[in-house]
């Protein structure tokens, strides 16, 4: 009978063979490595090799580190979780607002990218100020009430990072180098803004997007759809801490001991929030919560940015980890199959080899049809109470939909009437033209797809 390690070199092999991924790998039990393996390109520019040693932008894979940070100053006595925001931040235009709320995502702040996408001189890069500048000019209204919902918030996230500094006199980088990464021998990690900073890592994982039109890997930054990758480049908290396989299994290695966190609070990390109506959620302290039959308490985060998708599991009840960096942006129902295969594996259950998405062709189509979709949107369904509204614009002769955050979507077509994203296997049909303009269009994948009716 193979034994895990076996098991999981196998699959990585035929994994390897399809050259549909492109990242770094590493399982561990009880703290003992069964595999750790890279496949593909670090740079596709120049085609050098990822190593065990590369360094990842770890996308929202970095919030369970800020709210480490935070945790770190609660642990030595420097804050209350409890704390109102704005007894750190007097002029923050949200008084309900505390700490807490902020770490388990119980605020009911807007997503900042769409503030950005409205009113920002996109030559500028932003940093965490400009946010908490734009939350002060704008106020724009919450999502809900503090604590009486739940909704994943990068704003808070951003805040958390101008807490840390307001309270401890340091850097948001400084601090986690001196509190965190230093302590914990995390050598190769540190937060870092690659556009806005003039240093270069070595052994760096560039992360690059598949685009249809040149068939090819490139990196965001050529995208003009992509062009926050840029200007949001400044900003911490939220993402932007960067890691390697090993530095990250030294962090979850870690979270075991009581002489780096006290029991309770590592306790606390991973209790659900619980909001106003006593309804808790299955997110911690900057971790996803979860339970897996036969396994336990399994805590995690992913993270998703223009060229990187991540994840980092932790099956506390067991001492066994999964960590994935991936560099490219493709085929993400397929990269989503691989780390699930991989978890079976881990954990002793049967798994199958995936394959990856079949190969989906742009179709010429006249783009003057285009102007039949241009307009707004809106979809049946509620997010949080909060209206959600697709407008169909036409630039260069392309359609992009914008969604609440107002980040542009390019569109690609499958024939005249249906279109798919560079981003998922999401495709969009617009249906029931009157007077040369369709009246509805449907959103989402084959098997689930959700109807939008035209206002404009």
């Amino acid at each position: 009978m193979k034994t895990k390690r076996e098991h999981l070199e196998a699959f990585l092999t035929s994994i390897r063979e399809q050259n549909a991924v492109n990242g770094a790998f590493l399982i561990a039990d009880q703290g003992e490595v069964l595999l750790k393996q890279t496949i593909g390109l670090a740079d596709f520019r120049n085609g050098r090799m990822l190593t065990v040693d590369s360094v990842f932008e770890l996308a929202s894979l970095s919030k369970p580190i800020t709210a480490l940070g935070i945790v770190l100053l609660w642990q030595s006595g420097k804050v209350e979780l409890d704390d109102l925001v704005t007894a750190w931040i007097s002029n923050f235009p949200y008084s309900d607002i505390t700490i807490r709320h902020l770490l388990g995502h119980t605020s009911g702040l807007p997503d900042y990218m769409e503030l950005f996408s409205e009113h920002w001189d996109r030559s500028i890069i932003a940093t965490n100020q400009d946010v908490l500048n734009m939350l002060i000019r704008y106020k724009p209204e919450l999502l809900f009430p503090s604590n009486t919902g739940w909704m994943y918030s990068n704003t808070g996230y951003v805040i958390l990072a101008l807490l840390i500094e307001r309270i401890s006199g340091q850097t948001f980088a400084g601090f986690l180098k001196d509190q965190l990464f230093v302590p914990l021998g995390m050598n190769q990690t540190r937060v870092y803004n690659r556009r806005s900073e003039e240093e270069e890592i070595p052994d760096y994982a560039y992360g690059f997007v598949y685009s249809f039109d040149e068939a090819a890997f490139v990196l965001p930054d050529t995208l003009k759809e992509l062009d926050y990758v840029r200007y949001l480049d400044g900003i911490q908290g939220d993402g932007t801490v960067n890691s390697t396989l090993n530095d990250l299994l030294k962090l979850d290695q870690a979270l075991y001991r009581d002489d780096f966190l006290d029991v309770s609070l590592r306790e606390e990390l991973f209790t659900p929030v619980l909001m106003n109506s006593d309804q808790p959620f299955e997110y911690g302290l900057g971790w996803i919560i979860e339970r897996k039959e036969g396994i336990g308490r399994v805590v995690s985060h992913n993270g998703g940015w223009p060229g990187y998708a991540t994840i980092m599991k932790r099956y506390i009840d067991q001492d066994m980890t999964l960590i994935v960096l991936l560099n490219t942006e493709k085929d993400l129902q397929y990269n989503q199959q691989v780390v699930d295969a991989m978890e079976h594996i881990l954990c002793g259950e049967d798994y199958e080899i995936p394959l990856p998405s079949a190969e989906r062709i742009i179709a010429k189509v006249d783009s003057s049809v285009y102007k039949r979709y241009a307009g707004r949107y809106r979809f049946n369904n509620e997010l949080a109470g909060q209206v959600i509204f697709a407008d169909v614009v036409v630039e260069d002769d392309r359609l992009y939909m914008r969604l609440n955050n107002g980040m542009p979507l390019a569109m690609y077509p499958l024939n005249d009437t249906r279109f798919f994203f560079r981003e998922d296997l999401a495709e969009v049909e617009f249906v029931g033209e009157e007077n040369g303009r369709v009246q509805y269009l449907y959103f989402g994948s084959n098997d689930e797809m959700e109807r939008a009716d035209r206002e404009t």
